[in-house]
């Protein structure tokens, strides 16, 4: 009887956390979610991770982590698709897209009114101000976030090889990305201890044959969304920079793998030398802002349309240009999301491609660690500078810029969130509070 009780008991803990939130709930996290989305993707991955795996346990580690891999093999903003998957595993299509929107639409706000702000005045200055204690809360919750996937995700040794030699690829090395996810997904594919596993059943070969004819409907409908509103624009005789800033941010919406950071490598190559929209200082502005405000960090590219459409004739014409670039930006990562999305599943049945997800969540562990100490040597120190050692690509402070103020701040942090288990929010207000405090008593 006490047996039976026990299993009716885990039969309850189950369904109580497989049951799904209304979408009015749902609605409330995400805006939350999009609120609170500081310090690029490996902070929002933390974010995420904290509130919708282990606080209301929507979705599975499993399912969190599969997700997380299948959105690091896709060009954007990772985190971003990532909630919007979520999303549609929650609530479908609708869910998917209010997830999405809502982790982009308060960053973006932000942006354009800082981004006016800066074409105006050509300072923001305050924003460092306002959001000088957060960059230290956020390098707790990543940290926190870190140790927490690691431990899941490493569960053999062999991916803690993988781990490792990622982070060192990326950090020491200075690897392209897509190299690394891929090098990971060969190795777990081709060599990986375990793969003589038995063939695709036929059942998931009748489900991947049923899923073909909705994902090609899903491709056409996204595509027609993503392109009729710049063939409008060109047919209304609207300025020229704004089909020239939708044909370049289309572009690299789909080139981009790895998210904000490989965006800037185009960023200078084309925007500065190419198209002259931009100084490569501003564009550094640019990511300044994103990096201190939520939502994700290519967010930067919202500054850039702007900027560039203010130069070309004034504010109303720079908020055409940023509305056109966030359209062309994110509305593939919707394409790329809802028609891959059913696969994810699929895809975790399979054994060898399993074990290449596995080597990709292993890997993904030791990229997203790499982010975290750029990250955090870009918080501590006002001077980082990368030098080159044969080799060897290294990321290196300058020891005099080390702001004390920061290290305090991020030392509190860590005790109120790793010892007392101290709310997000808590953490993030008290540490604004306490970075203005800081910065009046102790002004650099």
């Amino acid at each position: 009887m006490g047996q039976k009780s026990n299993i009716a008991n885990k039969a309850e803990t189950a369904t109580t956390q497989l049951a799904p939130p209304t979408l009015a709930e749902a609605f409330r996290v995400w805006l939350r979610i999009g609120l609170l989305s500081f310090g690029g993707p490996a902070a929002q991955i933390a974010l995420m991770h904290r509130i919708i795996v282990e606080e209301h346990k929507w979705l599975s580690e499993k399912d969190y982590l599969n997700a997380l891999s299948f959105c690091m093999l896709l060009p954007g903003p990772e985190a971003m698709q990532l909630a919007t998957y979520a999303g549609w595993r929650l609530h479908g299509v609708v869910g998917g897209i209010i997830a999405g929107l809502l982790f982009v639409i308060p960053g973006a706000l932000v942006i354009l009114l800082l981004a006016t702000v800066y074409a105006i005045y050509g300072d923001v200055s305050i924003v460092s101000a306002l959001f000088f204690g957060i960059k230290a809360a956020v390098i707790v919750i990543v940290l926190e976030a870190l140790l927490r996937v690691s431990k899941r995700a490493l569960s053999k040794t062999e991916h803690w090889v993988i781990a490792a030699l990622a982070f060192i690829g990326i950090f020491f090395l200075d690897l392209p990305y897509p190299v690394i996810i891929l090098i990971a997904a060969a190795y777990g594919f081709f060599l990986s201890a375990g793969n003589n596993a038995p063939a695709v059943s036929k059942h998931s070969e009748q489900n991947l044959k049923a899923l073909l004819p909705s994902t090609f409907n899903t491709i056409l409908i996204y595509l027609l969304i993503w392109w009729t509103p710049l063939l409008l624009v060109q047919m209304s005789g609207a300025n020229q920079i704004l089909i020239d800033i939708g044909i370049f941010f289309s572009k690299l919406a789909v080139v981009t793998f790895g998210g904000a950071y490989a965006v800037l490598a185009y960023l200078g190559q084309d925007v500065v030398t190419q198209f002259g929209w931009l100084s490569a200082a501003e564009t550094m502005d640019g990511l300044g802002l994103a990096e201190t405000t939520p939502g994700p960090l290519i967010l930067v590219t919202e500054f850039v349309g702007f900027i560039a459409g203010y130069r070309e004739n004034g504010v109303w014409l720079g908020v055409a240009a940023a509305l056109v670039t966030l359209w062309v930006t994110f509305i593939p990562c919707f394409l790329w999301i809802f028609a891959g999305a059913p696969y994810i599943d699929w895809l975790g049945e399979q054994p060898r491609l399993r074990k290449a997800l596995d080597a990709i969540t292993a890997a993904v562990v030791g990229v997203i660690l790499n982010l975290s100490i750029w990250f955090a040597l870009h918080v501590f120190f006002a001077n980082v500078s990368q030098n080159s050692k044969g080799i060897l690509k290294l990321w290196t402070p300058e020891w005099s810029t080390l702001d004390l103020r920061v290290v305090v701040l991020t030392a509190l942090c860590a005790v109120l969130a790793l010892v007392y288990h101290w709310s997000i929010v808590r953490v993030l207000l008290l540490a604004s509070v306490l970075g203005v405090v800081l910065l009046m008593v102790f002004p650099a």
